[in-house]
Order: C-alpha cells, then structure tokens, then sequence
C-alpha cells in the first residue's frame, strides 16, 4: 500500500511539472522556436510525472488511486495542450 507521505511527495512533483511545463508554454508562445530545449524538458517532465503516478497507482488504496487519476488527467491535458499546439 502506498504511504500518504508518498503520495503526497509525488502530487508535490506533479504539480512542479505542470507549474514547469505551462511557465513552458507561455514562453514558447512568446519565443516561438527559441526555446525547444526547455519545452522539451517540460515534456519529458511530464511523462516522467505520468509514469510515476502509474506505478504508484497500482499500490495505492481506492481514495489514493483517485486523487492521482485526477491529476493523470491533468497531465494528460497538459501534455496534449503542448503536443497540438507546438510553440
């Protein structure tokens, strides 16, 4: 079963990359092709984010495992919000 403190630590370190990725995304809006090695970044940092949440998920208790598809959700919408409109 997974520990609070370890979700917790791993809500902390989504929230992080989504903070990253959307600071991302408004520069790459601004900088245009300028910034490929940060928005690059920000995605690996989301997928990575996603895959912990994944491997956490399957040790997590029935109110675990929805906070973290609630924020796999996020994610996942951030991600595509990157993916389809590309800086």
């Amino acid at each position: 079963m997974a520990t609070r403190d370890s979700v917790d630590n791993l809500m902390q370190q989504c929230e992080d990359a989504i903070r990253f990725a959307n600071d991302q995304l408004q520069e790459g809006r601004t900088q245009e092709h300028y910034n490929d090695a940060g928005y690059t970044d920000a995605l690996y940092s989301l997928e990575s984010a996603y895959n912990d949440l994944a491997k956490i998920a399957l040790s997590a208790n029935a109110q675990q495992r929805e906070q973290l598809h609630r924020m796999r959700l996020q994610l996942q919408q951030l991600q595509n919000r990157m993916i389809v409109n590309p800086h």
